[in-house]
């Protein structure tokens, strides 16, 4: 398929930061050109009309599983929040609720913006949410929660270590760049509290082996740090460290709490750390030092967690609060727009090791574009485009989102389900996964 995107405003976020206003040439799922409109004829012709035309958003941190838990684990602390609510309610899905969490879950992304993300599922059946992402045209990677050492947890999410390796190898095997490389998998041991250190030293090896990401929180909330130093006397990036999992692969989620020295062995090993503010704020977990990480170089993406410590999925929401947290933290632009808009791009891009396929407007990456209405009262007159898109812009300012080429939501859309059809399914069931958890 060949599509020309024409009239738009053309936020590269290359190196330059450059901002070309003419058009955009995509075949075979890759960008052909950026600039010029050419003259040669494509299939497909979309007018902008001026608007906003960028790479898609790159959601870091995820959990698809528990977008049907919204509005069942709200006002508590994450412990309390993970016993009472979400570990309940994980071991009570099925294949189908877990389809149906995950469909409703890509058609929110898709139709705010995010192109590609990295979710952390549940213990069980994730086969099911590998096969409703493929379906859905986002780009995504995957994997299946570990967690071996718990028992508060529920007993089905209690799993031996030796079984929760075995089965997110095979998840690995079965679905690792399937869909001509749109999804991927990774190892997801869920915190060093519900992790034994031989299954941590273990999914270290492995990921070295099969160059995989490994994908955990770490340093999120006070008490979970505690309970890491009770067990094993470090902190938790340190402990990570003595475990072997710190390493370019690992993605961090949260790094709330990180003095100097965890900042200093992060920056060192380059690990990836994943930001996500409203779901911090959410759990009473605390504001990251983000801009201390990125003066380390760090790299900090950007990500929603999952829908029921955040309440919605939309990336616009992360990058305002991202931005004006800092602001009240330190001082005002301690975190600009424009390297806002970096990480939940660009970061999103690098953090999943696809800095070379998505994350910019340029000739030879993937398609992967998003297209934001500018025909809004709330985002006139915006002369800065960055401050615009990151400060006044919305999720339902998305006309159009495409990935590796395929328009996915058109005219602010969705172009490959019913909505109707998967927000009823979400519906139906939730209840029934509600009362099976007995919340």
């Amino acid at each position: 398929m060949s599509t020309l995107i024409r009239n738009a405003t053309i936020l590269t976020m290359n190196d330059r930061f450059e901002v070309v206003d003419g058009a955009v040439s995509v075949r075979g799922g890759v960008i052909a050109s950026v600039g010029p409109e050419p003259t040669d004829p494509h299939e497909t012709v979309v007018d902008a009309a001026g608007g906003f035309l960028l790479p898609g958003f790159v959601q870091i941190h995820l959990h698809l599983c528990q977008t049907l838990f919204l509005g069942y684990a709200d006002d508590l602390s994450l412990m309390e929040w993970l016993r009472q609510r979400i570990w309940p309610m994980e071991a009570a899905h099925t294949p189908a609720s877990l389809r149906a969490s995950a469909s409703l879950a890509c058609m929110e992304l898709l139709r705010s913006g995010t192109t590609s993300i990295l979710t952390m599922e549940t213990v069980h059946d994730t086969d099911a949410v590998f096969e409703a992402v493929s379906e859905s045209g986002i780009r995504a990677t995957i994997g299946k929660c570990m967690m071996d050492a718990n028992d508060e947890a529920p007993s089905r999410l209690r799993e031996g270590t030796d079984r929760s390796l075995d089965e997110s190898l095979a998840l690995h095997r079965r679905w690792h760049n399937a869909a001509n490389g749109r999804i991927r998998a990774a190892f997801a041991p869920r915190f060093a509290v519900s992790c034994s250190r031989a299954l941590l030293e273990a999914v270290g090896e492995l990921s070295a082996r099969e160059l995989t990401l490994v994908h955990t929180h770490a340093a999120e909330q006070r008490e979970e740090i505690e309970i890491v130093r009770r067990v094993s006397g470090r902190t938790n990036i340190e402990y990570l460290a003595d475990v072997g999992l710190v390493s370019p692969r690992l993605c961090a989620a949260h790094c709330v709490w990180v003095d100097a020295r965890e900042q200093a062995l992060l920056a060192s090993a380059d690990v990836k750390v994943m930001h996500c503010p409203g779901s911090n704020l959410k759990l009473g977990s605390g504001i990251a030092p983000v801009p201390e990480l990125l003066a380390q170089g760090i790299c900090v993406s950007l990500g929603a967690d999952g829908a029921a410590c955040n309440n919605h999925l939309d990336m616009f929401g992360e990058m305002r609060l991202a931005a004006t947290l800092q602001a009240v933290r330190r001082h005002p632009g301690a975190l600009t727009a424009r390297q806002v808009l970096w990480m939940a791009t660009r970061n999103g891009a690098r953090t999943l090791g696809l800095e070379r396929e998505i994350g910019s407007v340029e000739a030879g990456k993937r398609a992967d574009l998003i297209l934001i209405d500018r025909d809004r009262p709330h985002l006139a007159p915006a002369p800065d485009p960055y401050s615009t898109i990151v400060y006044s812009a919305r999720p339902d300012d998305v006309r159009m989102t495409m990935v590796d080429g395929v328009i996915v939501v058109r005219d602010f859309a969705p172009t490959q389900v019913d909505p109707a059809a998967v927000a009823a399914d979400a519906r139906s069931e939730a209840r029934a996964l509600a009362s099976r958890a007995g919340v």
